[in-house]
């Protein structure tokens, strides 16, 4: 009687669990059946053959032009930085990584849906003319940028240098909206600076150094790597790293620069897409800490982005620095160029975000940003002149009583970088006679 019993709770069982697997295989199948690519593309095709048909210009059209209409705002849906290329941009894409263009320097991400300045690089035309990260540019000679894709922005922005480009800013922190009559013209930069803009390097006071990276380039790491070994040479005791309005660039270079700080086998960086094929893990392989762990400030504001972001984020994870400013702009996505079947006009492709890069911690970098973990913000007013100072030439283009006063200004997050810097080097330097001391203290009251 009781092993009937048993086999009949089993056999209870065995009939429950089939039928909630069959309820399940029901639902997931209905589920996938309602997100099947075919009605969709038939709902597609129907719609497509219906504005041919019955649009009153529909002989205006062709099928080509309706799918990349449609394949645009498909990609637009998406987020900011995900596009469609039609074969003209796809190629102008391959060009930019060949040589130089003519442009006005100026940075540019889409963000709350507006054409937004990240950061105008240095001695460039959008930098003399004063425009600022967290600029918005609403028109483009007389176009409204208001449903235009970044992609289309950048295209309008460039052109042969010398020629001249109309746009209209708006400054969110003010509301003013103000048109400039800009000229481009061919970008070139230096990658790494010191603090009046040279690449001679000198130690401050107390021994502490300054560096700036203005973009994450090519040379960017060996560029660092002479700066360093030239502080090395003076007795270097404390570094500000300066990542403000840095752009970003080579995510490879950021590993690098992350590198000269860190002890090999460290966690710099890691992507997360959807696709596995896309996560990464990125540790430093370097030959280990080159300051020895000596205190580092690093530097950041609005205009820091993409790779200066993930530098900033490994440096404040492993605890290896201090950053200190305003918080990053957060661009932290992977986008993947894919470029299509080839059709009469040439060769399309799709601009597809398929990854995030996440600090040591796991913190995500996309559309978060890194917060400082000391925040000292600036004024409009001091951010223009830290931006005057910085630029090849920008002092000298200012009147006798405007020249006067900007080099009289302050920039109130590098002082505040090399203060806490000093208060560090000073109590490190004094701690062994403290510990000493204690030491002796103790064993007198010993005996």
């Amino acid at each position: 009687m009781k092993r009937r019993f048993i086999y009949g709770v089993v056999v209870s069982a065995l009939a429950v669990n089939l039928l909630v697997g069959a309820r399940i295989y029901l639902n997931s199948a209905q589920a996938a059946e309602k997100d099947s690519a075919y009605p969709s593309l038939e709902l597609f095709s129907y719609a497509m053959a219906k504005v041919r048909k019955d649009y009153v210009d529909g002989h205006k059209l062709t099928y080509q032009d309706l799918v990349y209409a449609s394949l645009k705002g498909m990609l637009g849906t998406l987020d900011p930085h995900s596009e469609f290329m039609e074969p003209d941009n796809y190629k102008e894409l391959q060009n930019d990584t060949q040589g130089a263009f003519g442009g006005l320097g100026i940075v540019i991400a889409m963000k709350d849906n507006f054409i937004t300045v990240i950061t105008p690089m240095e001695d460039s035309p959008g930098f003399r003319a004063g425009i600022l990260s967290g600029d918005r540019i609403i028109k483009i000679d007389g176009k409204s940028t208001e449903k235009m894709s970044l992609q289309d922005a950048v295209k309008y922005l460039r052109g042969e240098p010398g020629t001249e480009v109309k746009i209209s800013v708006l400054r969110p922190s003010s509301g003013n909206l103000k048109d400039y009559n800009l000229t481009r013209a061919v970008i070139n930069i230096d990658m790494v600076k010191d603090i009046n803009g040279k690449k001679e390097f000198p130690l401050g006071e107390n021994k502490i150094g300054y560096i700036r990276l203005v973009q994450f380039g090519e040379k960017t790491n060996a560029d660092l790597e002479a700066a360093l070994k030239r502080l090395k040479a003076q007795n270097l005791q404390a570094l500000v790293l300066d990542l403000r309005w840095n752009p970003g660039g080579l995510l490879e270079q950021a590993v690098d620069v992350c590198e000269k700080f860190l002890p090999r086998g460290s966690l710099v960086v890691t992507t997360e897409g959807r696709n596995p094929a896309q996560n990464s893990v990125r540790k430093a392989m370097g030959r280990g800490d080159t300051l020895n762990n000596l205190p580092m400030v690093v530097l950041v504001n609005l205009g820091s982005a993409s790779a200066s972001e993930i530098v900033a984020g490994c440096l404040q994870d492993s605890k290896r620095a201090i950053i200190l400013g305003e918080k990053t702009f957060g661009k932290g996505s992977v986008q993947s160029i894919i470029p299509l079947a080839e059709m009469p006009d040439g060769v399309p492709a799709l601009r597809l975000t398929t990854a995030k890069y996440y600090t040591p911690s796991h913190k995500v970098i996309h559309e978060e940003g890194i917060t400082p973990d000391i925040t000292v913000p600036l004024t409009e007013e001091q951010e223009r002149d830290v931006l005057m100072k910085h630029a090849p030439g920008g002092i000298q283009s200012l009147d006798e009583k405007e020249r006067e006063r900007v080099l009289n200004s302050h920039d109130p997050q590098l002082d505040r970088a090399m203060d806490l810097l000093k208060g560090i080097t000073l109590f490190t330097q004094r701690a062994p006679a403290l510990d000493k001391r204690v030491a002796k203290g103790g064993k007198m009251a010993a005996k």
